[in-house]
């Protein structure tokens, strides 16, 4: 039974280890893209 209850835990552990690594953009980020995208159109 505590087997089974740290394996749980562990694979808990690193689901959110690795869900919290993704790369989140932020609304600059974001604002970058519209410039850049602006800057393509109008050359």
């Amino acid at each position: 039974m505590k087997k089974v209850i740290l394996v749980l835990f562990a694979v808990g552990m690193l689901s959110t280890s690795f869900v919290s690594c993704r790369e989140n953009k932020t609304i600059a980020d974001d604002v970058e893209d519209v410039v850049d995208d602006v800057e393509d159109a109008v050359d």
